[in-house]
């Protein structure tokens, strides 16, 4: 489920190309989750470790995670972490 979640997200990416031919990509429904690359290859490859940074992130402080295409996985993912777990 987690992979079906990260590969949804990761299809909802929008890129656009800089003025300094370089490129920007974003994940709108995961605010936050923004790259940038000298290619649009690169700009992938970082969107999608960021992207992956993001969601550990969330993960361990037990924020809720955002739908994407009527994927809720946030019924799995415990949100009573106590402070001291995060460390």
């Amino acid at each position: 489920m987690l992979i079906d979640y990260i590969n949804k997200a990761l299809s909802k990416a929008e890129y656009d190309k800089l003025e300094d031919d370089t490129f920007s990509g974003k994940i709108p429904e995961c605010p936050g989750v923004l790259a940038f690359g000298k290619t649009l290859f690169e700009c992938q490859k970082e969107l999608e470790s960021v992207f992956e940074g993001w969601l550990i992130v969330k993960i361990r402080h037990g924020d809720t995670l955002p739908v994407i295409e009527h994927l809720n996985i946030n019924a799995g993912i415990p949100h009573d972490i106590e402070a001291g777990a995060h460390a």
